[in-house]
């Protein structure tokens, strides 16, 4: 097998669904809850709806879906430094985090964004 002649380097974004509409909803919780920046996006792309999100090297981009059905197993997995502080902070705007202890050398747990897609925080140990 030959070896191509290009590398990954990075994960750019991770895209997850919304329905048309739900932009308050995802501004409160990814702005208003977890403290990530909203991106303008470029107007070509404004016109379709959704938003755009970013924090230190992570960008979450949500793109609106005709037949939105939430993420309830796929998700992104996103590396935070206080893992506590980010659960507690969940917790106390009502939102459900689910705790797992099954994956070696990681804290880490579920929780769900207001239109129900799934979304993991870990830390590692």
């Amino acid at each position: 097998m030959a070896v191509p002649g290009y590398r990954f380097d990075g994960l750019h974004h991770t895209q997850l669904a919304m329905p048309a509409g739900a932009e308050p909803a995802v501004r409160a919780f990814y702005v208003g809850i977890l403290g990530m920046t909203e991106l303008e996006k470029p107007p070509v792309l404004a016109a379709r709806g959704g938003c755009w999100f970013r924090s230190g090297a992570l960008e979450l981009h949500l793109g609106v879906e005709q037949d939105f059905g939430p993420a309830r197993k796929a998700h992104p997995g996103m590396l935070v430094s206080d893992i506590d502080a980010l659960a507690a902070r969940l917790g106390a705007s009502g939102v459900a985090v689910e705790w797992d202890d099954e994956f070696p050398g990681h804290r880490r747990f579920y929780a769900r964004d207001p239109l129900g897609n799934r979304l993991e925080f870990l830390q590692p140990e």
